[in-house]
């Protein structure tokens, strides 16, 4: 074949247009251009997708367990509605409940018995009762009440002999208030 050009070919070829055998500049750089798009907009996507999860990173772990479920379940099922519930609900912070909660079990089971409320004491239930008086422990040993027999023939007891030993331990009242 001869090298010269038909007669009715143009006389000017645009660059792009290349002899037979050599290397297409523009279709690599088109290939490579549109690789590269790809794995941004797939890289651009998922740092999206996993936005609500980052947000979230810092809080408690169930808020963080459901953000990151919900974000995986609008990944996988291209629901849109679950990445904004995840990313709603990482924008919001929940409240803690079971902090105070426990902070309280613990200060109550202090006061009651003088120790920490744990699984061991929960455990052992069995023992005496123990209560704080004067901001010591006793136990307490409760006393079978007395025969209706024994009652009757002892009488009435004065008010002297009613009358605590201990200023801090509480009298009994009757049920229609202190008599005057």
């Amino acid at each position: 074949m001869s090298e010269a050009m038909h007669p009715a070919a143009p006389h000017y070829l645009p660059s792009f247009i290349t002899a037979p055998g050599e290397t297409d500049v523009l279709f690599t750089g088109a290939v490579i251009f549109l690789v590269l798009a790809v794995m941004g907009i797939g890289s651009l996507y998922f740092w999206l997708h996993s936005l609500p999860e980052r947000m979230s990173h810092g809080t408690g772990q169930l808020q963080f367990q459901l953000v990151g479920a919900l974000s995986l379940l609008a990944l996988f099922t291209h629901i849109n509605a679950f990445w904004v519930a995840a990313l709603l609900l990482a924008l919001i912070p929940v409240p803690d409940f079971w902090t105070p909660l426990a902070s309280m079990a613990d200060s109550l089971a202090r006061m009651a018995t003088g120790r920490l409320r744990s699984p061991v004491a929960e455990a052992t239930s069995e023992q005496a009762p123990e209560v704080l008086v004067n901001y010591a422990q006793i136990k307490v040993e409760i006393a079978p009440p007395p025969e209706p027999k024994e009652a009757a023939r002892n009488g009435p007891l004065d008010e002297a002999a009613k009358a605590p030993s201990d200023p801090h331990q509480v009298q009994a009242v009757p049920a229609g208030g202190p008599e005057r």
